[in-house]
């Protein structure tokens, strides 16, 4: 049902209203739950192709790759990330404009300003990267694939590390102290998810090196916490904008929705 909002001055009407909280919850229960299930149906009913390796030794788990590029996997995998796309964007830019307000008024954080637009740059590579490698899965250009893995690794933790270094200064002035927990939990997310990082690189190196048993089942291990790690970093927007809103409304009150 239709309700009446003011809105900069004009009464509109308002066709959804929900928390930002909310919409950051499900925007990461998207791919969270997308990626449980295609590794729980790939590990069920998929267990040989997708924990087979090149040189045939033991593996135990399947990789991300390997789980999203199986039927029907990938598609339960392209549909989570489709509609988690989208949010995904309108978070970037609502940092975006938050950090522009923050630090526009402090000095010397006023200096700070330029690195908001670094931030989002790579926040959105890393989303558009997420896209290539879900929609072009291993099995079908395994080069572009992993390239947009690569890609997604580097501009997240980048990204990561330059959210760190803007919420140590925003905790500096702020006497709120969901302000000082996120920026606590933003920094641990970084260093885990780079640890994360660098072990499982070892062992995929390791791996095509000597292809011992087990390596790739590290590495399998490694990569879901990477993964999880950098969804646990996004989730650190509800301490953020726990005050917020998002409105859809109508533009004009003669027009029928």
């Amino acid at each position: 049902m239709l309700q009446g909002s003011s809105v900069f001055g004009y009464e509109r009407p308002l066709l959804i209203r929900v928390s930002f909280s909310t919409c950051v919850l499900a925007t990461v229960c998207l791919p969270l739950l997308g990626l449980i299930t295609c590794v729980l149906i790939s590990s069920t009913f998929h267990f040989e192709d997708s924990t087979g390796t090149h040189c045939q030794v033991p593996n135990y788990l399947p990789s991300i790759s390997a789980s999203i590029s199986l039927s029907p996997e990938c598609h339960i995998w392209r549909f989570c990330i489709g509609l988690h796309s989208a949010p995904r964007f309108l978070l970037a830019f609502t940092y975006f404009k938050f950090y522009r307000t923050r630090f526009a008024s402090k000095f010397p954080e006023s200096s700070l300003c330029s690195l908001t637009c670094l931030n989002l740059t790579f926040s959105i590579l890393e989303n558009l990267s997420l896209l290539l490698l879900t929609y072009v899965s291993s099995s079908e250009t395994f080069f572009v694939h992993k390239e947009g893995f690569l890609l997604f690794i580097v501009s997240s933790i980048i990204h990561m590390m330059i959210t760190c270094r803007l919420w140590k200064a925003i905790k500096k002035y702020s006497l709120n102290p969901e302000d000082a927990k996120s920026h606590h939990w933003k920094v641990r997310f970084l260093f885990f998810n780079v640890s994360c990082c660098a072990f499982a690189g070892f062992f995929y190196w390791k791996h095509n090196m000597y292809c011992e048993s087990g390596s790739y089942t590290f590495f399998a291990l490694f990569e879901y916490l990477v993964v999880f790690s950098n969804m646990a970093f996004h989730l650190t927007a509800v301490w953020d904008f726990k005050t917020r809103e998002v409105m859809v409304i109508s533009s004009s009150e003669d027009k029928d929705f």
